[in-house]
């Protein structure tokens, strides 16, 4: 099995993240009455977080100090006002962007944008800073063709002949739902993808590779694998990232699309994986 992680991982590494990823994995075959199916020495990280990791900081590893001037025009702003727009949604206490926000991004816009977010149960307790960084390293893998190919590159590297289950979360989804594109013939059984972007129109769905093509009236994206490949998307209600709960209009009916309860974790990885639904879509490819 490999595993993918998602954004915001930049000061992490493959074995720290797999022994973050190891329990509640576990758990999640348990819910599903499938406990001792893989072991940890079976499950790898497909892992890329360092590529976004800035060079010579020995003393201050971690975000740039980023400012609300910081966020760029464009894909930034876009994605950043969708993520409000979700939040208010999901939490009352958000108050929703006005007409004049979205229409006519200004500084104090974004100021908005980020102290909206700031207080929301979603990024309750994550610092300005981590969510700008958050918001360029999605823009940079989309845009920026030669990163791309690098995160792409590892996760396809860390896919072998003997790989049957792939688990991607956030980010991670996009990157792993291309890599198995670009990979005809693998031999892996099911993708589980959990908190995923992957439907979200403009920004990420149409800037996919392979590019979705057109069916009838609607864009279909590609499907990452062969006939017999089962993917899974798990999504909570509350999830701001997984702005798109059913891929299934995107991907096609042979997806199958969940919704999970994560409680004040919505995002997190962990909680995703803990669940049945989880639990028992990895089995499947296990067994």
């Amino acid at each position: 099995m490999v595993c993918v992680h998602g954004i915001g991982q930049q000061v992490r590494g493959e074995n720290s993240l797999r022994t973050a990823w190891w329990p509640p994995l576990s758990d999640g075959l348990i819910r599903a009455g499938k406990a001792g199916l893989v072991a940890e020495a079976d499950v790898g990280m497909g892992f890329y977080g360092d590529l976004f990791r800035p060079a010579g900081q020995m003393l201050a590893v971690g975000d740039p100090p980023y400012t609300p001037s910081d966020v760029e025009d464009g894909f930034e702003q876009e994605l950043l006002f969708a993520w409000w727009r979700a939040a208010a949604e999901a939490d009352p206490s958000v108050a929703p962007p006005t007409a004049r926000d979205t229409l006519v991004s200004t500084p104090s816009s974004v100021q908005a944008a980020l102290r909206a977010l700031s207080g929301s149960k979603f990024f309750a307790g994550l610092a300005l800073r981590a969510l700008i960084s958050d918001l360029k390293q999605v823009r940079r893998y989309l845009v920026d063709d030669g990163l791309r190919e690098q995160v792409r590159g590892r996760v396809v590297n860390a896919i072998g002949s003997e790989t049957r289950v792939v688990v991607a979360h956030s980010l991670g989804s996009v990157v792993a739902y291309e890599a198995l594109c670009a990979m005809p013939g693998h031999t892996v059984r099911a993708l589980v993808t959990i908190g995923s972007p992957l439907g979200i129109r403009h920004l990420v769905f149409d800037r996919l590779r392979p590019a979705p093509t057109r069916s009838e009236q609607n864009l279909l994206g590609a499907w990452p694998g062969n006939g017999s490949l089962a993917w899974t998307n798990l999504a909570d209600a509350g999830d701001v990232v997984a702005l798109v709960k059913d891929l299934r209009p995107l991907f096609g009916q042979r997806l199958r699309s969940g919704v999970v309860h994560n409680g004040a974790t919505a995002h997190d990885a962990t909680a995703y994986l803990t669940d049945e639904l989880c639990g028992q879509a990895v089995a499947e490819g296990l067994t």
